[in-house]
């Protein structure tokens, strides 16, 4: 049977998650109280398989932040992330991305522009969009209804690549950089500003019998915040490769993870750290300085992970996937925070940074502190393990309570005696009789308080009674009158 371990979930901070489902489904998740549980709040939309949302992003504004949603019937729609409210829905035709001649091509990059081009006061709203066979476009559009072939104006489009099929795309925080990658597509990196092409990556040196793999990326994410030039990216074949744009084109690091594809890749933009989440449910971090592994997450998710989110302002981070979980995490131990059931395949997860749980006083709940766990995990090692956590209070009070058992027990034993009830002075005697001694005297010192033998004198206990077991008649010996 496979080794498993019970996980406690000591709850996690005040906070606001959306989800996006393979349904079509859109469903707010919050935490209220310090530390809290995940519960569902909301619910928009109505469920529908050829409506599933294949693409997010959000647009995180303190007053009215919109949440930009592509569905696989070709949708795109923009909502207010507060109410749910519809503001607009348009479709790829409008856009000129869809190709006819292909069923399957949907949209796999949807970026709504934050800093730039959205103006609540004139309800306009910029999107970048690319479609699986390259197609993309930067496009500001009027949020304000259904829209019509006359509302579409003048819009910069541009052809990531001839061939392939793209798989993953990423948006800089500047939001002037781009990068897109795929199967059959290595990854590349786009000035949107006039929407050209400014680095390609190379494959890796070919190895010992001279064979390099096809280039297949399946996530791809910028490092950091004020850099554009590092970058992140996963492949299909169980690879985390770090990118420098300024150094070679080359991948200057690449390590393995686990035996699957790698499904997500999210930075921690403020630190060093890269998060992984794999086809068969693992979830680990790497330093990106050293390519080290610094340990997989407690409690092992049972299907795909498809998004890995890291909370702006908490060490928290979310993952979701195709086991229908919701999972928060401590990105300090990495131990599991809280979970809930959703009961559809999820694609996305998103934080609202702006929700805050006014709790008593007004004041907003600082995040609790994560109990430490053991971490099995380790660099190289590919056996699947699950952490354990660290004895609670209700594990230390069973232990006490065994200690208690077993002193009792020593408590009991009964000493050797003759038939006329004259006591043996044998060695055994001796010991048990310094054992009440010392528990006599730790009852006077704890005041009546449960007292527990050390683990020496249980163990020199057992020895004793094993051999006071063993022997079936007492030696005979003279006996004074």
């Amino acid at each position: 049977m496979p080794r498993t371990s019970a996980i406690e979930c000591p709850g996690c901070p005040p906070l606001r998650a959306l989800t996006t489902d393979a349904l079509g489904l859109i469903k707010v998740v919050e935490v209220h109280g310090n530390p809290g549980i995940l519960k569902v709040v909301e619910r928009w939309g109505q469920p529908d398989a050829s409506s599933g949302v294949l693409a997010a992003s959000y647009a995180d504004d303190k007053i009215e932040p919109l949440l930009a949603v592509a569905r696989k019937n070709g949708s795109v729609e923009i909502l207010n992330s507060l109410n749910g409210e519809s503001l607009c829905n348009t479709h790829t035709k409008q856009f000129g991305l869809s190709d006819t001649s292909r069923q399957d091509d949907h949209v796999v990059g949807l970026h709504l522009l934050k800093t730039k081009g959205i103006n609540m006061s004139s309800r306009v709203a910029t999107l970048l969009l690319c479609m699986e066979n390259g197609n993309g476009c930067l496009k500001s559009i009027p949020t304000s209804g259904v829209l019509h072939d006359s509302d579409i104006g003048s819009q910069m489009s541009f052809n990531v690549c001839s061939a392939g099929k793209i798989l993953c795309s990423s948006l800089a925080k500047s939001e002037n950089f781009a990068l897109f990658g795929g199967k059959g597509v290595e990854v590349n990196t786009w000035d949107l500003g006039n929407c050209t092409r400014i680095w390609t990556a190379k494959s890796p040196r070919p190895n010992s019998l001279g064979l390099s793999p096809p280039p297949w990326f399946t996530a791809a994410a910028f490092l950091s915040e004020e850099d554009h030039r590092k970058i992140a990216a996963g492949t299909n074949n169980h690879q985390v490769r770090l990118y420098d744009t300024s150094a070679q084109r080359r991948p200057v690091m690449s390590v393995d993870y686990r035996e699957t594809p790698i499904k997500a890749v999210c930075p921690d933009l403020h630190g060093y750290k890269v998060y992984v989440g794999n086809a068969s449910g693992d979830l680990g971090s790497f330093d990106i300085r050293t390519g080290k592994l610094l340990g997989g997450f407690t409690g092992k998710c049972s299907g795909s992970i498809r998004s890995i989110r890291k909370h702006p302002e908490l060490s928290v981070i979310a993952s979701c996937g195709l086991d229908c979980y919701l999972r928060v995490w401590d990105t300090n131990t990495r131990q599991l925070l809280s979970t809930v059931f959703l009961k559809q395949h999820l694609t996305n997860v998103i934080f609202d940074s702006h929700f805050a749980y006014e709790g008593p006083g007004g004041n907003r709940h600082a995040q609790p502190s994560a109990t430490q766990v053991h971490d099995y995990d380790s660099a190289g090692d590919n056996e699947t393990v699950e952490d354990e956590v660290l004895p609670s209070s209700r594990s230390s009070e069973a232990s006490k309570m065994s200690k208690r058992s077993k002193t009792k027990k020593l408590d009991k034993e009964e000493i050797p005696t003759s038939d006329n009830g004259q006591v043996y002075e044998t060695k055994e005697t001796n010991e048990i009789k310094k054992r009440r001694s010392k528990i006599a005297r730790q009852e006077d010192e704890d005041d009546g308080i449960g007292d527990t033998a050390t683990q020496s004198e249980v163990e020199d206990g057992e020895k004793s009674s094993e051999k006071h077991g063993k022997r079936l008649k007492p030696k005979k010996r003279k006996v004074s009158a």
